[in-house]
């Protein structure tokens, strides 16, 4: 198999050099494009089955209804509150919009690693004291203020405000939340303090509110994507394609779709590129058998995909002549954020190799190691950026609409030297001929898109949408 993507020139007169044989353990990772529109082909099946009511229930694409259906038009004008929960961090902003005015200030709360095991009251009341905190620091505390939730977990949605967690994902695990309503929750935990007033007009994950947030500066935008600590889509349907829908059929015909992507491959569809150390992410992981395509893509599983590997290497002897770092062998030890800082290296330079190398606890590695460390790298960054770039392609074909930009959010897309070329290149290849798209990086895309459902809510109607 060739490999079509940058890999540093290797000391010829090394008689010992491990390449080929480390290039052939790596096969499996570099899919062709054969592999790669089978993947498209196979998750347009899943977005249809999640699609049609009668599938649905069985689909692991789900596809829900947001139930938002008007995108920003620039004329939305107000004071705005934004909850921001999809991680190991959580943002509280207040938005002030004017006609294609916009002004922001935002504050980032941790959520402790008790409060994502513990129980769901636990979360939401860490949730409401953020919000009080940022309340007074801002002196917005006296009248109720609209809020966008942005709550980035595989939800049903039932409405506009009503959203029911189908099940936690990204190392999250509170009881008593799966199968309840979210803004509930969090009314019932505001309810509790008593100090602060707010309206929720609307919840949506990240997907939506990176659709949002693009959406209010690039009319062309119809796509959401969230490559970070987990992965997902959304993209602007036509109802005709929705049998899920249960609301009025009245203009616009169209709502956005949050597909819950991550899921993708839980029937075992993708055990055609599914490797033995994905299947060792997943047996380890908190949801064995669950999020499946998440695991091969993104920050919160890459590194650890480029750990097995380095590690398997190692022992196999053909990686620091077998006499690796000692953390090379501990389970979740090598971050993604190694293989952005190794990948940003100039060709033929292993600074930041190295650095990475002697934080791990190996100070002695050669360039032909750095040379081989890289190459792995790549392997397995390249794969995911172009599994992205398939369901990418499959969300542009199926649309098909002439021109379509993508809203593009997350740290791994932010970080990683050559996620975003990488992606454009393969999407480029995988799209139907007559159809153009472009990638556009979202700004606070997850926040700033709560404010602004918020925002629409209220401009086409305020409560009545709801």
């Amino acid at each position: 198999m060739s490999v079509s993507f940058y890999l540093p020139e290797l000391e010829l007169e090394n008689p010992k050099s491990n390449r080929d044989e480390i290039e052939e353990r790596c096969a499996e990772l570099i899919l062709s494009d054969e592999q790669l529109r089978e993947v498209c082909q196979r998750l347009l099946v899943e977005i249809n089955r999640g699609l049609n009511k009668d599938t649905n229930k069985e689909a692991t694409v789900k596809c829900f209804p947001t139930y938002v259906r008007e995108l920003p038009n620039g004329e939305e004008c107000g004071k705005f509150l934004a909850l921001d929960l999809g991680g190991t961090n959580f943002r509280v902003l207040l938005i002030d919009l004017g006609p294609h005015v916009f002004h922001m200030e935002s504050k980032i709360f941790a959520v402790p690693q008790s409060v994502m095991l513990g129980p769901g009251t636990g979360l939401f009341d860490h949730i409401a004291e953020c919000l009080a905190t940022f309340m007074h620091e801002n002196q917005v505390d006296v009248s109720p203020l609209p809020l966008g939730f942005t709550f980035s977990f595989p939800c049903s949605q039932e409405g506009l405000t009503k959203a029911r967690l189908a099940t936690w994902t990204k190392g999250f695990k509170c009881s008593g939340v799966e199968g309840e309503d979210v803004v509930k929750l969090l009314q019932e935990a505001i309810a509790r303090r008593g100090d602060i007033k707010i309206d929720v007009m609307a919840v949506l994950n990240d997907t939506t509110g990176t659709l949002m947030a693009c959406a209010w500066k690039n009319p062309a935008c119809r796509i959401g994507l969230i490559l970070g600590t987990g992965i997902n889509a959304c993209y602007v349907e036509r109802l005709e394609n929705v049998q899920l829908w249960d609301g009025d059929h009245d203009d616009p015909k169209q709502v956005v779709i949050n597909t819950e992507l991550g899921a993708f491959g839980d029937n075992g569809t993708l055990e055609f590129i599914r490797t033995e150390y994905d299947r060792t992410i997943d047996q380890h992981s908190l949801n064995p058998g669950r999020q499946l395509f998440e695991k091969m893509i993104s920050g919160m599983y890459m590194g650890e995909v480029t750990r097995l590997v380095l590690a398997q290497l190692t022992r196999e002897g053909l990686l620091f002549d077998g006499m690796g770092p000692e953390t090379l062998f501990e389970p979740g030890q090598f971050f993604t954020k190694y293989v952005s800082e190794i990948e940003s290296d100039k060709k033929g330079e292993y600074t930041c190799c190295r650095q990475v190398l002697e934080e791990l606890g190996y100070d002695d590695a050669s360039d032909e190691d750095c040379a081989n460390v890289r190459f792995i790298c790549e392997a397995v960054s390249r794969r995911a950026a172009h599994i992205a770039a398939a369901a990418v392609a499959c969300l542009l074909n199926k649309m098909g609409q002439k021109h379509v930009t993508v809203a593009v959010d997350g740290s791994l897309y932010r970080f990683h030297p050559h996620f975003h070329d990488l992606m454009v290149e393969k999407i480029r290849q995988l799209i139907n001929p007559g159809l153009t798209f472009d990638l556009m990086l979202s700004e606070d895309g997850s926040g700033r898109g709560a404010a602004l459902v918020a925002a629409v809510a209220v401009r086409i109607g305020g409560l009545a949408a709801r």
